[in-house]
């Protein structure tokens, strides 16, 4: 039996490292990206520069435009509530799911991840409790199972990565989120699917005010 490990492609690597100056701001909204600079700069050839702008491209983080090359996606307020929208959608099916999926060992590490909000809120720790809000959204559509769906939201995350203009800043907004959170938490453990519901879409409906 073949064991040899497959290497990964280069240009997922590259994709990676892309992906977190686009996340930066290294690599501002709007920026173009210039092929051959960028594979200059990484000390690569073009092709494996030119599958990572297609990689980035398909999440939505590369706008590719017509005889203008690629330029990093600028995220308007019509996208904004039109992300809001479809992930209200999703993640509030996805929490219905959960509520009828979930294990104990899945509940309690749910519970404990809403502490670590409850802590990180407490602190005024902004990054803290936007790394913790993922986890606890990411942990919830584990639960539900559906890869196809998970895919679509965590591309559609990332492409709001673009706009870290926060929410939370407004005032009262990070209480807000906290309870809204709260409410999600609640519903799962009671295995509530319809409360479950329609807290996550009350969650989305108060972000989408906020941003507003």
């Amino acid at each position: 039996m073949n064991t040899k490990l497959i290497n990964r492609p280069l240009y997922e690597d590259v994709a990676d490292r892309l992906r977190e100056q686009i996340f930066s701001k290294l690599l501002a909204p709007g920026s173009w990206l210039d092929e051959q600079s960028l594979a200059l700069q990484f000390g690569i050839s073009r092709t494996p520069m030119r599958e990572a702008i297609k990689a980035l491209a398909s999440e939505g983080l590369v706008t590719m435009k017509m005889r203008r090359g690629a330029y990093v996606t600028e995220v308007n307020r019509d996208d904004l509530e039109q992300i809001y929208t479809v992930l209200s959608l999703l993640e509030s099916q996805a929490a219905r799911e959960s509520a009828l999926k979930a294990t104990e060992d899945e509940l309690n590490l749910l519970d404990h991840l809403h502490h670590r909000l409850e802590k990180a809120a407490a602190d005024r720790d902004m990054e803290q409790f936007f790394e913790i809000n993922g986890k606890f959204h990411e942990l919830i559509q584990e639960i539900a199972g559906n890869r196809w769906m998970n895919s679509v939201i965590t591309d559609l995350r990332k492409v709001l990565k673009l706009h870290r203009k926060d929410s939370l800043t407004s005032t009262g907004r990070l209480q807000s989120s906290l309870l809204e959170h709260r409410e999600i938490l609640q519903a799962i453990l009671s295995r509530d699917e319809s409360a479950a519901e329609a807290a996550m879409q009350k969650h989305f409906a108060r972000s989408l005010e906020a941003i507003r």
